[in-house]
């Protein structure tokens, strides 16, 4: 598997595990979505609006677009409008990888950050900084879930690829 296909196979795991945590989501009403806790962004809609506003962030700079305000992870989106932003990001995404070849995953690239400074890195460390940012906050919306009563998911990357013998 090239680099590229790694890649693109780990963000695939993320479009999966995001999918089973908006599952988990929809049983909600909004009271539980909202619900405060002492984790990440807050509470689940929060952090599932952050991991969201995150992807479209770096998909962004990724594509070299060095000015990316932060998007509004305060709003009320259902589960499902939520998901359809995932999508669009996933599709946009996927698009923007598929003609990607190895030597531009060294190319430096300008960004500025949601704090307002000016940053350089490799085209290649802000697409695992894209990966291991998702994962980090999906980590907290399990954990919301499992304090709001809720059966959590199992993302797990070995899960998907485990094969009986």
């Amino acid at each position: 598997m090239t680099e590229i296909g790694l890649l693109q196979r780990m963000l695939g795991y993320g479009d999966s595990a995001n999918d089973q945590l908006l599952a988990g989501a929809r049983a909600l009403d909004d009271q539980g979505l909202d619900q405060p806790f002492d984790i990440g962004p807050g509470s689940l809609r929060r952090t599932l609006m952050h991991i969201l506003v995150g992807e479209e962030v770096w998909l962004s700079r990724w594509k070299g677009v060095s000015e990316t305000p932060w998007g509004d992870e305060k709003a009320k989106l259902t589960p499902d409008q939520i998901a359809a932003r995932f999508k669009a990001v996933r599709n946009a995404r996927d698009e923007f990888l598929a003609p990607l070849s190895p030597g531009e995953l060294d190319r430096e690239q300008v960004y500025r950050d949601s704090k307002g400074s000016l940053y350089r890195a490799t085209l290649r460390e802000m697409l695992l900084q894209g990966v291991v940012h998702s994962t980090h906050h999906r980590a907290q919306a399990v954990n919301i879930l499992r304090r709001l009563g809720r059966p959590a998911p199992e993302l797990d990357f070995m899960m998907g690829c485990r094969r009986p013998v």
